[in-house]
C-alpha cells in the first residue's frame, strides 16, 4: 500500500517537470525552431535520399523484368588473334544452325528467338516516322512476356515463307496512324509493303533507356533476307522452363556452342551468355549500397543538429543558473533537474523528427512529379530516422543536463 502515495508522488513530479521544461521552451520559440532545424533537414534528407534510392531501384528492376521471366541472353563476339592482330570471324558469330539446336537438345529452353535489328524510316497513311525493325521468331512475345492489345503475331508458317508482316508498337502505331487501329493497315519500310497484323500493348523505356514501344517486329527471315542483308542474328534470346534451370541451361548451352564452334581447351568462348537473375541481383546490391551511402552522407546534417541541440542546451543552463540554483534550494533533486533539461533537449528532437518526416513525405512526393519516376518511401527508413532523432536528443542533451544537475546550488544563486 505504501507504494501507491510513492508512485502518484513520482508521476506528479515527472509532469511537473515536464510542464516546467515545456515552458522553458515556449519562452523561446525562434531559439527552439532554429535548434530543431538542423534534425529536421537531416531526418527529410535521409528519408528523401532513402525513397529516391529505392524508387530508382524499383525502376531499374522494371527494366530488367521487362525484358521477360526466366531469360538468358546469348550475343556473338568477336574473338582478336593476337598473332596477326586482326579479327577472326570463324567461329566469332551465332547463326540460325546455332539456334536450332539449342531448341533441339536443350529441354529446359522453354522458348527461343534470334534477334536482328536496324534503325529504319517507316512510311504509311501519309505520315513518316523513324523506328526500329526487330527480326525475331513467333516465341518472342512469350519470351519478353509482351502481350498485344489488337492482331496476331505472325506463324512459323509466315517465318519460313520470309512473309512481309509485322507486329508494330505502341508509339510508331501513334506517329503512322494516328487513332485508326493499325491492325491491317499497311506500312512501307525501304519501299517494301508490310502489312500490320498486331498491336503490342505498351511496354514504356527497357534497358538502357530504349523506348521499346517504337518498332516494328517482323520475322528474322524476312529481316536478313529483305532489308538488314545480315547473316547472322546479333543475339539469341532463351526462356527457361523454371528459375531453378537457369544455371545447368546456362552450362548446357556453353559446352553445346564450344561444341559446334569448335573450341578446344583453353580458347575463350566467342560468344557471351547473359544471366537476367545476375543482372537483377548485381544491379540490386548496387544501387542498395548507393542509396545507403547517400543516406549516411545525408545522416551527417544529423549530426550537425545534434551539435546544435548540444550548444544551445549549454547556453540555456549558463542562462537558467539562478533559476537551478533556485530549484535546488527549494528541493528539487539533480535528477529533477537532469530529467528536465533532457525533456528539452528530446523534445526539441522529437519536433525535428516529427517536421523531417512531414517534410521528407512532401519532398518524395515533389520527386514523383518526375515523369515515369516514383520515389518509395519505406517505413523502416522513416523509423530509423525518428529513432536517430530521438537517439540525438538523449546523446547530445545529457551533458549540458548533466552538467545543470551537479551544479552547486550556493554559487549558482549567486550566479549573476
Amino acid at each position: 500500500m505504501k507504494l501507491l502515495p510513492m508512485f502518484t508522488a513520482s508521476v506528479i513530479k515527472t509532469a511537473l517537470t515536464t510542464m516546467i521544461a515545456f515552458s522553458a521552451l515556449r519562452r523561446n520559440k525562434l531559439r527552439s525552431t532554429l535548434t530543431a532545424l538542423g534534425i529536421i533537414i537531416g531526418v527529410a534528407s535521409v528519408i528523401t535520399i532513402m525513397a529516391i534510392g529505392r524508387g530508382t531501384q524499383q525502376r531499374i528492376q522494371d527494366q530488367i523484368s521487362s525484358l521477360g521471366s526466366n531469360l538468358l541472353i546469348v550475343f556473338s563476339k568477336s574473338r582478336r588473334d593476337n598473332a596477326t592482330a586482326s579479327v577472326n570471324h570463324e567461329s566469332s558469330n551465332l547463326t540460325i544452325q546455332d539456334v536450332e539446336a539449342i531448341r533441339r537438345e536443350i529441354s529446359s529452353v522453354k522458348a527461343v528467338s534470334p534477334e536482328v535489328a536496324q534503325n529504319v524510316q517507316a512510311l504509311a497513311n501519309g505520315r513518316n516516322s523513324m523506328t526500329t525493325i526487330v527480326g525475331v521468331s513467333p516465341d518472342y512475345l512469350r519470351i519478353r512476356d509482351w502481350r498485344l492489345t489488337s492482331g496476331s503475331m505472325f506463324t512459323e508458317r509466315e517465318l519460313r515463307n520470309a512473309a512481309r508482316v509485322a507486329v508494330i508498337g505502341s508509339q510508331t502505331a501513334r506517329e503512322l496512324f494516328g487513332p485508326i487501329d493499325p491492325v491491317g493497315q499497311s506500312v512501307r519500310i525501304k519501299n517494301m509493303p508490310f502489312t500490320i497484323i498486331g498491336l503490342l500493348e505498351s511496354k514504356g523505356a527497357g534497358m538502357g533507356g530504349a523506348n521499346q514501344d517504337n518498332r516494328l517486329i517482323i520475322p528474322y527471315t524476312t529481316a536478313m533476307r529483305q532489308l538488314t542483308g545480315d547473316e547472322y542474328p546479333s543475339l539469341v534470346m532463351l526462356q527457361i522452363r523454371s528459375a531453378e534451370f537457369m544455371s545447368a541451361a546456362e552450362e548446357q548451352i556453353t559446352a553445346l556452342l564450344r561444341q559446334r564452334h569448335r573450341l578446344s581447351d583453353g580458347r575463350k568462348n566467342d560468344f557471351e551468355i547473359v544471366n537476367q537473375k545476375e543482372i537483377a541481383d548485381t544491379v540490386e546490391n548496387i544501387t542498395s549500397m548507393i542509396t545507403y551511402l547517400l543516406g549516411g552522407i545525408a545522416g551527417l546534417s544529423l549530426l550537425v543538429g545534434g551539435i546544435g541541440i548540444m550548444n544551445i542546451m549549454l547556453v540555456n543552463v549558463t542562462e537558467r543558473t539562478r533559476e537551478i540554483g533556485t530549484r535546488i534550494a527549494i528541493g528539487a533533486r539533480p535528477s529533477d533537474i537532469l530529467l528536465q533539461f533532457l525533456i528539452e533537449s528530446i523534445t526539441l528532437s522529437l519536433i525535428g523528427g516529427s517536421a523531417g518526416v512531414g517534410l521528407g513525405y512532401a519532398a518524395s512526393a515533389a520527386c514523383s512529379m518526375i515523369p515515369n519516376f516514383h520515389p518509395i518511401v519505406s517505413t523502416g527508413s522513416v523509423i530509423l530516422a525518428f529513432g536517430i532523432s530521438f537517439a540525438i536528443g538523449v546523446f547530445f542533451g545529457f551533458y549540458p543536463a548533466r552538467r545543470a544537475a551537479h551544479m552547486n546550488p550556493i554559487a549558482a544563486l549567486r550566479f549573476e
